[in-house]
């Protein structure tokens, strides 16, 4: 009764809200946010704008998010570990944009730099816009929200990460093509694991923007667009 009496109030509180989920309801949860949706989306014979959803779901983790007392809600910005790892970051991603950019041009060289070239306005607004309305959500949802809500159904460090990214990887089903779901697989390994290494979503999301705005750049940002896909069949 005494280490009970003694035990910290915040700690108790993340006892309490631990145990007021059954791994059940987090693995039905999980399904049907992160299976059911992108299939119902995929398959779905009215076209639905996907950022307003991405913002809904997205809008959800994040309430969770804030509403849990075992959450550092500073992880959700937490811009300290920026500086030290943008070396890093942008060491690899200077190694990933020339991997990317020779496999557009020498495969698919009507594409290389199609976006830039031939629609700059929109090209420099999605550059803008891109880290903001699309990247931050997918971090608050598949990386803030992923490894933490569901942290207790999967064991060690990186079966969480790997979830995480298979997840991520799954969602990109909507746009009807292999190159997006692979490319997304890889991507959210390393956005998954940048936000477990620094608890920084802030950090995790710039790394995110730097690949995805690097897609769209050098042509393949068609892969990862809903609107260039023929309607769902």
């Amino acid at each position: 009764m005494s280490f009970f009496m003694t035990m910290p109030y915040g700690m108790l509180a993340v006892m309490k809200e631990a145990s007021s989920i059954s791994p059940s309801a987090l693995v039905v949860e999980l399904l049907i946010l992160f299976v059911g949706l992108p299939l119902a989306y995929r398959f779905s014979p009215v076209r639905i704008p996907a950022l307003p959803l991405l913002w809904l779901v997205a809008g959800y983790g994040w309430w969770q998010l804030t509403r849990d007392p075992g959450f550092e809600r500073s992880k959700l910005w937490n811009p300290t570990p920026l500086p030290s790892q943008l070396p890093s970051i942008v060491l690899f991603v200077v190694m990933i944009a020339v991997i990317l950019w020779a496999g557009v041009h020498w495969l698919a060289p009507d594409l290389e730099w199609s976006f830039a070239r031939e629609r700059p306005r929109l090209w420099a607004l999605v550059m803008v816009l891109y880290p903001v309305l699309s990247v931050y959500p997918q971090g608050v949802l598949y990386r803030a929200f992923f490894l933490h809500r569901y942290a207790s159904l999967f064991t060690g460090t990186w079966a969480p990460i790997l979830a995480s990214a298979l997840a991520f990887a799954f969602l990109h089903i909507i746009f009807r093509n292999s190159i997006s779901v692979v490319l997304t697989f890889f991507g959210g390994l390393l956005f998954a694991w940048r936000y477990q290494e620094t608890g920084s979503l802030l950090t995790s999301s710039v790394e995110h923007a730097f690949y995805g705005c690097w897609l769209f750049t050098v042509g393949l940002g068609g892969y990862f667009y809903h609107g260039v896909w023929p309607q769902p069949k």
